[in-house]
């Protein structure tokens, strides 16, 4: 049985295990079924994605939008491995699914511009679903509008070149986006619940995505968030490219 790929890019490890964890547990993975790796740790040169049945990429606090000498030679080794394995795995149309960090690399591999116009404060945000998002057999049936959790410093600016929009929102235009059948990026995280998030809070509270002396207000906010279709989206996708053999 092929496994999924897991790629994460948290320097901070406990981030970096809850995140995983939250992969696991809303995605319906066994810990068998999954292969792990921490992009940021490890110094990979190639990665076979014929001995996966689908990639999934999480977040990062790095951002693609800043000038490249400000970037850390982590960061940086962290985007070469992406534009090398999506020069793999767009020409084959392989299945892939790439949240927060995951959709701004894939967004830019594929010629959208990524700045912080469209930037978003770790909150819950209400989305909805576009005409062609309600064909897409990921999210087909789903409820037209949801709440999603966000948090990120940059995002696309439109929708990349040849690309189909899927999710929107007011304040971030593009929330989901589809390359070709079987690539996915989103905007939103769609394994996070509030626990989750309330932990990201507090570990990036100095990290710029929102004035360390809101972090109380925002803490009381997500208590009260509900984001189940998210998650939904997420168990989807690995139940559509499972491996059974």
């Amino acid at each position: 049985m092929k496994k999924f790929l897991i790629l994460q890019m948290r320097p901070e490890t406990e981030a970096s295990d809850s995140e995983f964890e939250a992969i696991l547990r809303y995605g319906g993975l066994s810990s068998e079924e999954v292969h792990r790796i921490r992009v940021e740790q490890e110094n990979i040169e190639d990665i076979d994605i014929n001995n996966y049945s689908a990639i999934i990429a999480g977040g990062s606090p790095f951002d693609i939008s800043i000038p490249e000498a400000k970037k850390s030679a982590t960061q940086k080794r962290v985007e070469v491995f992406f534009n090398s394995l999506f020069d793999k795995l767009i020409p084959l149309d392989f299945p892939f699914l790439g949240a927060c960090s995951g959709n701004g690399l894939l967004g830019r591999y594929c010629g959208a511009t990524i700045t912080n116009k469209y930037a978003e404060p770790l909150r819950s945000v209400e989305v909805w679903v576009t005409d062609e998002g309600a064909k897409d057999p990921v999210l087909k049936g789903l409820p037209k509008k949801f709440s999603a959790l966000v948090g990120h410093k940059e995002a696309c600016d439109a929708v990349p070149p040849g690309a189909v929009l899927l999710v929107s929102s007011d304040p971030c235009p593009v929330q989901m986006f589809r390359v070709k059948k079987n690539i996915y990026a989103t905007q939103f995280h769609p394994e996070a619940d509030a626990d989750e998030f309330i932990l990201r809070i507090k570990i990036y509270k100095y990290a710029g995505y929102f004035k360390p002396e809101e972090a109380e207000d925002l803490i009381t906010a997500i208590r009260q968030s509900n984001t189940p279709v998210p998650k939904k989206i997420l168990s989807r996708f690995i139940d559509r490219y499972r491996s059974t053999k």
